[in-house]
């Protein structure tokens, strides 16, 4: 059975002397594994659009339960992304997360956008990294079922919450008073402008996702709570994070020492 659809590439691996091993998240079909025969080969039709983080048409072949990547068309490279490690490092990142959270064989369509908007904003929207991935990070987590509650304290009420805090395993906001009643667990501090953000990433418009401000503390408080927030909730770590945090090190070091 041949099919026809769009997919991004969230994984590829080398396999044999010339072939990939694809993770694919597709439009039609959810997230699927593809080989691609002969692609390493110099010249192959197939090599541009089987790269990692590559948007193509493909045309796939299944055969007793394998799909195998016969036609391969791209759509879209997202060059300013490999063009940049950074980006690319957290773009990787991206992958991973998605990968983990798209179920095999299940049409995901909203975190399929989530992933080739978040792309789009690094390569075009020139907004900090920090804001574009604590606004993946808190987003993935509601199409995931994890969405917090963010309109008022979860123990009182008050809204706003007095002295707000997150609590990282509930998920809810509450006053800082009110501390000792929502359970066990890490609770982080959020100022106003950190709150409102929040609030825009998981009740706004999804195509909208990326148009909100945050700076300073309010950026740095948004950015840590989504990094937490995500991975307590996943309970694990992701290596490609790892490495965008040691890019970015690198990157900052050799700043202070340009300066």
């Amino acid at each position: 059975m041949h099919t026809t659809t769009k997919a991004l590439v969230l994984r590829s691996v080398d396999y044999k002397e010339s072939d990939k091993i694809l993770t694919l998240l597709t439009q039609d079909l959810g997230k699927v594994t593809a080989s691609a025969r002969g692609c390493r080969k110099k010249g192959s039709p197939l090599a541009a659009g089987c790269q990692l983080l590559c948007w193509s048409e493909l045309v796939l072949y299944d055969y007793q339960g394998r799909w195998t990547v016969k036609e391969a068309s791209t759509q879209r490279q997202f060059r300013g992304v490999r063009d940049d490690l950074d980006k690319l490092a957290l773009a990787c990142y991206f992958a991973e997360v998605t990968e983990l959270l798209a179920v095999e064989d299940m049409p995901s369509p909203e975190l399929l956008s989530l992933i080739l908007n978040s792309l789009h904003a690094l390569e075009k929207l020139n907004k900090p990294l920090p804001l574009v991935k604590a606004a993946f990070e808190l987003k993935a987590m509601c199409l995931a079922g994890y969405e917090p509650l963010l309109d008022g304290c979860a123990v009182c009420g008050t809204e706003p919450p007095e002295e707000p805090r997150f609590h990282l395993r509930e998920g809810v906001l509450h006053c800082a008073r009110c501390r000792g009643e929502v359970g066990e667990g890490i609770s982080m501090p959020l100022n106003g402008q950190a709150l409102e953000a929040m609030r825009h990433i998981a009740y706004g418009d999804p195509k909208r996702l990326f148009s909100f401000r945050a700076e300073g503390e309010g950026l740095q408080q948004l950015a840590d709570l989504t990094e937490a927030y995500l991975h307590t909730q996943l309970e694990r770590g992701f290596r490609t994070l790892d490495f965008y945090k040691q890019m970015r090190a690198g990157s900052e070091g050799e700043g202070e020492r340009i300066r």
